[in-house]
């Protein structure tokens, strides 16, 4: 059944696979990117040429998940066009390298707005809606570096993926009664195929670099060549876009609490399945263990 999906930081990478996959697969897919109009036109250009040429209903839509104002315009807007919102992908995300003593807390913070408190955002306007229908489902972009291997110089990125993650954990039981879904997509380490790196910050406190640049020189080259290295063949970024159609299309309330994609295996599913297990006999001793599926619709 086509369903209608709001996307973020669907301009590139993981988000952009994704609209379009799911798009394919024949849902309505509302690609939400900041500055639409600015920097991202051409982006916008794409998705349309895109939906054109191959006959799919693939739309973009302004939200900035660092402004309450633009996010809750984008679910207005969203919501006035297709009726509904029956799914929505907390993608959106912005990584940086360096040594985590030269990153002011003033930049961590920013971090954690982005990859965090971007979601709240977007929770607090669309879940009135999605709560009033009793049904939906949350799909977040988590990462392996949660609970699997985690390489140095990337410690903001990685705290603020592990806050969003214990967020989403949260939040599924607290939707759960209200018959909305969760489910996590963990992408491993894909060494081609996005804009992270590329489009990565660097600490502001450049004074302290040099003193690691001594010990751990070359350090993010070598990591990139090793992980390189590990990748199996066919390893391809769209294995993540592939996941996220298949927990779309499971019908309604089969859907995998949590999915890995991680070609390299740093050991996250292992752990997740421990701390997941976990999870729901915890919730069981103490007479929840509703809250581990969500309500039927009513």
């Amino acid at each position: 059944m086509s369903k209608t999906i709001l996307i973020t930081g669907a301009g590139s990478g993981f988000g952009a696979l994704s609209a379009r996959a799911l798009a394919r697969a024949g849902h309505t897919v509302y690609a939400a990117m900041r500055a639409t109009a600015g920097r991202n036109a051409a982006r916008v250009a794409e998705a349309a040429r895109y939906a054109g040429e191959h006959g799919v209903d693939l739309r973009t839509v302004e939200l900035d998940v660092l402004s309450q104002e633009s996010v809750t315009a984008a679910v207005e807007t969203v919501l006035a066009e297709a009726g509904a919102i029956d799914v929505v992908v907390h993608n959106a995300g912005h990584m940086v390298l360096g040594p985590a003593e030269a990153f002011t807390p003033e930049e961590l913070a920013a971090v954690y707005d982005t990859n965090v408190l971007g979601s709240q955002r977007l929770n607090r306007a669309v879940l009135p809606h999605l709560r009033g229908r009793g049904q939906g489902l949350l799909l977040w972009i988590g990462s392996s570096s949660t609970r699997g291997g985690t390489p140095p110089y990337l410690a903001p990125y990685f705290a603020a993926k592990a806050a969003a993650d214990a967020l989403a954990v949260s939040y599924a039981a607290e939707l759960a009664r209200f018959g909305i879904e969760t489910t996590l997509v963990i992408p491993g380490a894909f060494t081609s195929g996005t804009d992270h790196f590329a489009n990565a910050g660097h600490p502001a406190d450049q004074s302290v670099v040099p003193a690691y640049d001594e010990r751990y020189g070359g350090l993010m080259e070598q990591v990139g060549e090793r992980l390189a290295a590990l990748q199996p063949p066919g390893a391809d970024v769209s294995l993540v876009a592939d996941a996220v159609v298949q927990v779309v299309d499971t019908p309604d309330g089969k859907r995998p609490f949590r999915v890995h994609v991680d070609p390299i295996d740093d050991g996250s599913a292992e752990v997740s399945e421990v701390a997941d297990r976990v999870r729901a006999r915890f919730l069981a001793r103490i007479g929840l263990e509703d809250l581990l599926t969500p309500a039927p619709a009513a």
